[in-house]
């Protein structure tokens, strides 16, 4: 059986401010909650997350696309997660090191290395009855803007990064926007 994948909050960046979109993925005993950055209210995530049938303390793990606060400011709302970003897995006072590219955080889930955005960025591949979601910050938007991203790193980066995630990917849930189809 493939993971399930839920959108807990639809991201923006516009007059109200700045959140990043905050996805839930359930593949067996992980309940994995991917970017809890900055929200207007907390409970823009937990109500959503109850809906499903979880509280904060059921999250397993909480994957980090990369650092900025709008995607990691409340990885702390899960007290039992480890926190997996794309070098390492943190559990408590433990940092312990992961493959990097590969890195599987559930049997449905394959982290990648896709830089860009920052020269950190990695991207959750989750497998879905649906088919393959992508969970990256290589777009901003479900229109898939900007095209050249002002806070890049390394745009040719990010350029190389977007082909490969196109590659595989059958849905893509950008930064801050709700989820998009791959045509191929």
């Amino acid at each position: 059986m493939a993971a399930s994948f839920h959108v807990l909050h639809t991201g923006y960046n516009d007059d109200r401010g700045t959140t990043g979109t905050v996805s839930l993925v359930l593949d067996g005993e992980a309940v994995i909650v991917v970017d809890p950055g900055m929200l207007a209210d907390r409970e823009d995530v937990l109500v959503p997350l109850r809906a499903l049938g979880h509280v904060p303390e059921d999250v397993t793990h909480v994957f980090l696309t990369h650092h900025h606060p709008d995607h990691s400011m409340n990885a702390a709302l899960f007290p039992n997660a480890a926190i997996v970003d794309f070098w390492a897995e943190y559990r408590g006072a433990d940092w312990l090191d992961h493959q990097g590219h590969g890195h599987r955080l559930s049997p449905h889930t394959t982290m990648i290395l896709t830089p860009g955005h920052t020269n950190e960025d990695a991207t959750l591949l989750v497998e879905t009855d649906d088919g393959m979601v992508a969970c990256t910050h290589l777009w901003w938007y479900a229109d898939r803007t900007p095209e050249v991203d002002p806070l890049a790193d390394d745009q040719a980066a990010l350029e190389a990064s977007r082909a490969k995630v196109l590659e595989v990917a059958d849905i893509v849930v950008p930064g801050h926007g709700a989820p998009f189809h791959v045509h191929r």
